[in-house]
């Protein structure tokens, strides 16, 4: 791993850390960056810090929203992707992103987003996540929309990814 990304890893988990989040899990082993997942108990916590203190219980349809902060690479792209069993909330929290949304397989334009710029998407509307000229760290958190069935890492529908998955 290169001492960029090493670094900014340890700097957003110290962020996490100081905020009193605990890390369920984190993943620095993506091509395009990586995440941290913060523990489910702590969602309402999560929301409160990253995106205006949010109810979670109008979010909640399975009963958990899954939250994570991304880490997306300078001139990274996530996949080309869409979910049948989740819409997504991000917030940027540091750096400038790119997003690309669309309700067909064709990518919408390249839209930027810059720290406290929130974004809904809806459950099958296609996105992406681009790293642009820095680091970008993102809020995310899953509205599950299948109380019988929760989302997880294997719904995704990748229309295209640049790294062959």
């Amino acid at each position: 791993m290169s001492a960029e990304k090493t670094e900014i890893f340890d700097k957003v988990a110290k962020m996490l850390e100081d905020h009193g989040f605990t890390i369920a899990a984190k993943d620095e082993t993506r091509p395009w960056g990586g995440f941290f997942v913060i523990d489910e108990n702590q969602a309402q916590d999560f929301a409160n810090q990253y995106f205006d203190g949010i109810d979670v219980e109008s979010l909640k349809i399975g009963g958990k929203l899954s939250p994570k902060i991304l880490l997306v690479a300078p001139d990274a792209r996530l996949s080309w992707q869409y979910h049948h069993r989740r819409a997504e909330i991000w917030q940027v929290v540091e750096g400038i992103v790119g997003i690309k949304t669309s309700n067909t397989d064709e990518e919408g334009e390249l839209k930027e987003y810059h720290p406290t710029d929130q974004i809904k998407l809806q459950q099958g509307e296609r996105h992406r996540l681009i790293g642009l000229d820095g680091w970008g760290v993102v809020a995310e958190i899953w509205q599950h929309t299948d109380a019988s069935n929760p989302s997880d890492e294997d719904d995704i529908v990748r229309v295209q990814d640049d790294f062959g998955r």
